[in-house]
């Protein structure tokens, strides 16, 4: 599905199912594929690979080889992005070599004021709902974890 053949996908997915291969399992596999590689560059895959883990359930074989089917071709075609991946295996990995930062103040709860006496500002008062504030801790409020790839619907998430 990686690489977006969907002659091969049906072709594997086939021999998968010739060989016994659990369909459950499959359609596991393709709801987590469906978040690891294709992500925000088209969200619905993963709406539709959780339909399809769904209905393989409800429906078995053999006619869950068509569902299958439908949706391997559909995550092999999509366009594919792993940035979401990506930033969860970096924050991860920066908060188990650098421990956990304190969190400001005022994002703590909504009625609480910080040490430098500034209140949460709800953002949907702000144009564009941009309130000003730093919502990440001062220490790492430079990286970026995240960084959308200018493909699919993930364009829109690009930010300066």
């Amino acid at each position: 599905m990686r690489i977006g053949d969907p002659d091969a996908v049906v072709y594997y997915l086939a021999s998968m199912l010739i060989s016994g291969e659990d369909i459950n399992f499959i359609a596991r596999r393709m709801i987590i594929f469906a978040s690891e590689d294709i992500g925000n560059a088209n969200p619905n895959a993963l709406v539709l690979a959780n339909s399809c883990a769904e209905s393989v359930k409800k429906i078995g074989m053999p006619e869950a080889r068509i569902i299958l089917s439908q949706c391997a071709i559909y995550l092999a075609c999509s366009e594919k992005s792993n940035t979401s991946y990506l930033a969860i295996n970096k924050a991860l990995k920066y908060i188990k070599e650098n421990g956990l930062e304190e969190v400001p103040d005022f994002l703590r709860s909504s009625k609480t004021i910080s040490k430098k006496n500034e209140e949460y500002k709800y953002p949907h008062n702000y144009e564009n709902m941009f309130t000003g504030q730093e919502y990440l801790p001062e220490k790492i409020k430079d990286l970026k974890f995240y960084n959308p790839k200018n493909i699919g619907f993930e364009k829109i998430f690009l930010i300066n």
